[in-house]
């Protein structure tokens, strides 16, 4: 797999990346055996971007990402995250999430970060969201001091308006800013003009739509009694049979190139340039290598005609 510049600070990663995530929590029981070997496939195969969070699992996801990659540093370019503070029982509940972004607050993350991951640095540290009481500028001040610091390599920041973006560049510069982009969630394309101006990298989450665009989710009933996406906007009841609209058009685009939606939707995101890099999520080898295989998938005029409006139809918030 080839290699892309994100951002204009010198970093580059895999044309598509990995999100962690969903192997340790929010999309049913995981199985760390196949997320291992999931991740062992990945690098085999060149996606050498690897995502993860501190508050995945609350510290799980990292150690099973430190566990996976020991012996393999050199190969993976490592993103990890810090600044959403839950309490520790609480899985599906968003509204009990605070943010974080105080330089002391920063500086204890990164070391707890790098101690769970069993690494000396970081790639890229993002800023996981903004704290609506601490100046962004100050949040990015102390990482780059982390950089400084020899601790990280490259910052990064989440889920920021334009204007955040401006006020955190001035304090230093920004190599990517990871947000949700896919067919369905299209809000960063208002920040996307500042993000090129700047120079600054895009990293889509979610861009199979938390696994709807594929066409697996029909219902609800089908998921683990702990899937986050039984209590998500978009999957509740009326949303979820008008959006599925939406996917019946991925379908047909499918068919018609004897590919599957998820590899649609997939080619849909690397259609928007080269400085936007998907990471989709998966636990399971067999989804990973359809994934990667949306990279040999070319939209034609037409499809894109019929795709780019979609995002207008969909039912239900984000969040």
């Amino acid at each position: 797999m080839k290699t892309v510049a994100l951002g204009s600070q010198g970093l580059s990663v895999s044309e598509q990346g990995l999100g962690c995530m969903g192997m340790s929590e929010f999309y049913g029981v995981g199985d760390d055996t196949e997320s291992i070997a999931t991740l062992h496939r990945a690098l085999d195969l060149g996606v050498t971007f690897l995502d993860t969070a501190d508050i995945y699992g609350n510290g799980v996801n990292e150690r099973l990402v430190g566990k996976a990659i020991a012996g393999r540093r050199d190969e993976v370019v490592l993103a990890t995250k810090f600044g959403i503070v839950r309490p520790y029982d609480i899985r599906n509940d968003f509204h009990l999430r605070t943010f974080n972004g105080r330089p002391d607050y920063v500086r204890a993350c990164i070391d707890a970060s790098l101690q769970r991951l069993g690494l000396d640095h970081i790639d890229l540290y993002y800023l996981h969201r903004p704290d609506p009481y601490t100046p962004i500028d100050e949040t990015v001040g102390a990482m780059a001091e982390l950089i400084q610091a020899g601790k990280v390599r490259y910052i990064g920041l989440s889920e920021v308006s334009a204007e955040q973006l401006e006020t955190a560049y001035a304090a230093h510069p920004i190599s990517a800013v990871q947000s949700e982009y896919s067919l369905w969630t299209r809000d960063v394309e208002d920040v996307l003009p500042t993000m090129r101006r700047l120079g600054v990298g895009l990293v889509a989450y979610s861009p199979l739509g938390r696994g709807f665009l594929t066409g697996s989710v029909t219902t609800t009933q089908s998921l683990d009694g702990d899937d986050y996406r039984r209590v998500n906007p978009r999957f509740a009841d009326g949303n979820l049979d008008a959006n599925l609209a939406i996917v019946e058009v991925i379908k047909e685009i499918a068919a018609a190139r004897d590919v599957t939606p998820a590899q649609v939707a997939l080619a849909w995101v690397h259609s928007r340039g080269d400085d936007v890099v998907p990471i989709p999520g998966t636990k399971r080898r067999r989804y990973l290598e359809q994934n990667i295989a949306a990279l040999d998938v070319e939209l034609s005029e037409d499809d894109l005609a019929r795709l780019d409006p979609l995002g207008a139809q969909v039912a239900g918030a984000r969040y």
